[in-house]
């Protein structure tokens, strides 16, 4: 009886190690190192605000990399320290490997820093302007006020439509100059 248990407690090891060795093929066939050295130019991983509704609805026009950068020294294993511009002089300079990005582009092609307007986080800062009109949203079993909002952003005006109530708990001062009636 004892031998049994143990019999099987072995080929249980024998099928983990196997589910092991076989997710880490997977694994490896799609891993690529990743090193840079100094003197490179790299590309820096950037990611909308949290809490501002207008990337949510347009998460995929947003740029997700900002730079070139130069890479100054290698810190550690993972982490590289770059020279940033005056612009970005209140974030950090050293960054983890998985935040870099190698540049194979042509220099003339990269968007300014003074163009972007980004926060010490590196998040980019969208102010909202105006709500420009107002509808109400038909559901099978609810109506849902809805507003348009116009964006300022380093591309020009942009619009979005977002729930009134959520602009309205974000951006009361929106709402402060229209009179109850229009609500």
């Amino acid at each position: 009886m004892i031998h049994e248990t143990i019999e099987k407690i072995v080929q249980i090891r024998q099928r983990l190690q196997a589910a092991r060795d076989r997710q880490r093929s997977y694994a490896n066939v799609r891993r690529k190192p990743l090193e840079f050295q100094v003197g490179d130019r790299i590309m820096l991983k950037v990611s909308p605000q949290k809490g501002v509704i207008c990337f949510g609805k347009r998460g995929k026009l947003n740029p997700r990399y900002i730079g070139l950068f130069k890479i100054l020294k290698r810190v550690g294993p993972v982490a590289y320290k770059l020279e940033l511009p005056e612009e970005l002089r209140n974030v950090h300079n050293t960054f983890h490997i998985s935040n870099l990005k190698k540049c194979l582009s042509d220099e003339s092609l990269v968007i300014p820093i003074k163009e972007l307007r980004l926060n010490d986080k590196l998040n980019f800062v969208e102010e909202q302007v105006e709500v420009m009109d107002r509808k109400i949203k038909q559901l099978r079993q609810s109506r849902i006020p809805i507003v348009k909002v116009r964006w300022n952003s380093n591309r020009g005006p942009e619009f979005t439509w977002d729930s009134k109530d959520e602009i309205r708990a974000k951006y009361p001062h929106l709402f402060s100059n229209i009179t109850s009636k229009s609500n």
